[in-house]
């Protein structure tokens, strides 16, 4: 009998073991794009038309989609004429008061930038798309935004940029 049981805890041992170092994942970002059909993109820079403006924001947000489009599609890019092209503009680069405290004064401070997109499949009619998106980031008001501006604007930017493709090339 207790050798049975010890040979019990074994197993169970060596199964929770085996069973522990097996992970499945799944990676949801990639694209929904028939490679058959589709070779080229073309990006166009997104000038910033937003009342506030952050130079370094249209620099840091194309180079992310640009990287982002080259990480999870095969797509080659192109200046113009791909057969899926995209191009935009910075709407929103706005600060609001977020949490008030009992003297009236925020808080908590929140960052939002807006982005229109228009992205255009030449060869599928139907498929097209002008949106707009929209994030943001919150940051206690004591920071001085010239201190956290670069972080959140990436942040912002990583975001947006994933909203943007899975509404696009994702497909979701």
């Amino acid at each position: 009998m207790k050798a049975s049981l010890f040979l019990l805890r074994i197993i169970a041992v060596v199964v929770l073991m085996m069973t522990g170092s097996c992970r499945i994942s799944y990676k949801l970002n990639g694209a929904a794009i028939d490679y058959n059909v589709y070779k080229t993109i073309s990006v166009s820079q997104f000038p910033i038309r937003a009342a506030l403006v952050y130079p370094p924001l249209q620099q840091t947000f194309e180079n992310e989609l640009l990287d982002y489009i080259t990480r999870n599609t095969r797509l080659r890019t192109v200046d113009s004429g791909g057969d899926l092209q995209m191009e935009g503009e910075i709407t929103g680069y706005s600060l609001s008061p977020q949490a008030v405290t009992e003297n009236a004064y925020a808080s908590r401070t929140r960052l939002t930038i807006q982005v229109r997109v228009k992205y255009t499949d030449n060869k599928q009619e139907g498929k097209d798309i002008d949106q707009t998106f929209s994030a943001y980031r919150d940051f206690d008001s004591s920071e001085m935004l010239s201190d956290v501006q670069d972080q959140l604007c990436n942040e912002i930017s990583k975001e947006l940029v994933d909203l943007i493709f899975n509404a696009t090339l994702g497909d979701w």
